[in-house]
């Protein structure tokens, strides 16, 4: 079962970040090329692209989806995703670079929430180094899908210069189809003339509404982004829709030698995937903000003969936090390294002992 995908960690020879995949471990030895510098080749191409959107919008899933890897770990809460990072898929002579982002928020929900300033910054910071920008935007919440945020729209002003594209995210979960025709025009400012494959023909009655009429219409639409390059409808859950996000992508990928080895799937080490994975499962299985409060880090980790072997702790700030945490006879926190277990299972394709363990915080610190 394993020969089909495995993971090699070489820890001298390679940089600690570099995790590398290799799906037909048999027939690609990779250890014999990463100690030498990767000689640029003349026809090689290069795109990155920076994911932005409103916390819980489906960034992280859409990547696993795009690249086909499980690289950034996801729940149903918001904030899962607490640092920038890369997600990278090589094909033929082109390297796709996608930078998981953040939730972009503001300052109310960053103290609600414990988000120190790198947090805010990282979404600018990856915008920065992009060719592209892709904004995810959550069309099953009702009460946000008809307007960007406008923190959002803030930073597609400020680097207005690089070329953006819309991605409408959860088609899935709306019973008529419909309603996607008016959201796409609340959010671009009713520019749809603009953008490909979205050309309106005008009805003939808005062109007989009094000018009054059409100011004020004009002043109730939300502030929303018109200048983006293109619209995709698309569900990061069943995999509708990506295919053409991935050929536009690719499309725009120019000249210019790749930043990792083909081999590569993320610039994470293992252990920043574990520590993020563990806190993923804790935000799914605990309530509230309880998750939140605690805090994570590993412990022991060791990878040996094809097998990894982690132990992560969690930190409770009182007593009844870390009976909340374990549950009763240890339930959940059984529940929970099962899961976490599946899924890094499934990201390093490789066998894994996983143990988490709970303390109560210091009250002298």
């Amino acid at each position: 079962m394993l020969d089909k995908a495995m993971l090699i960690f070489v820890r001298q020879a390679v940089p600690r970040p570099a995790l590398l995949w290799a799906r037909n471990f048999t027939s690609a030895k990779i250890s014999e090329n990463l100690s030498d510098k990767k000689e640029p080749q003349s026809n090689e191409k290069l795109i990155k692209v920076a994911i932005i959107g409103v916390p819980n919008a489906g960034k992280s899933t859409l990547i696993n989806h795009l690249i086909d890897h499980r690289v950034c770990p996801t729940s149903m809460k918001v904030h899962t995703t607490r640092a920038t990072a890369k997600a990278i898929q090589s094909r033929a002579n082109s390297q796709m670079i996608l930078f998981d982002t953040p939730g972009l928020v503001g300052d109310r929900d960053a103290k609600k929430h414990h988000i120190d300033a790198n947090f805010l910054s990282s979404c600018r910071h990856a915008v920065q180094h992009s060719n592209l920008i892709g904004v995810v935007h959550d069309v099953s919440n009702s009460w946000t899908r008809n307007a960007l945020n406008p923190i959002m729209v803030d930073v597609l002003k400020s680097y207005s210069h690089i070329p953006s594209f819309l991605i409408l995210n959860k088609i899935d979960t709306l019973k008529s189809k419909r309603i996607l025709l008016d959201i796409v025009k609340n959010i671009t400012n009713n520019q749809l003339e603009s953008i490909k494959n979205y050309r309106i023909k005008k009805r003939k009655s808005s062109q007989d509404k009094p000018q009054t009429e059409a100011k004020a219409n004009r002043q109730e639409v939300q502030e929303g982004w018109p200048h983006f390059s293109e619209i995709f409808m698309v569900s990061a859950f069943t995999g509708d829709g990506l295919k053409e996000v991935m050929s536009f992508i690719y499309s725009h990928a120019k000249a210019g030698q790749w930043e990792h080895l083909a081999t590569e799937a993320t610039d994470q080490t293992p252990e920043q995937l574990i520590v993020q994975s563990v806190r993923a499962r804790l935000l799914d299985y605990l309530p509230q903000e309880i998750p939140y409060a605690l805090a994570t880090e590993l412990e022991f980790f060791e990878n040996i003969n094809g097998r990894m072997f982690a132990s992560a702790v969690v930190t409770c700030p009182s007593e009844r936090i870390e009976r909340l945490v374990c549950g009763e006879g240890n339930g959940k926190l059984k529940q929970i390294t099962e899961r976490v277990t599946s899924d890094l299972i499934e990201t390093f394709a490789v066998p894994i002992s996983l143990t988490i363990v709970t303390r109560i915080k210091s009250k002298d610190k």
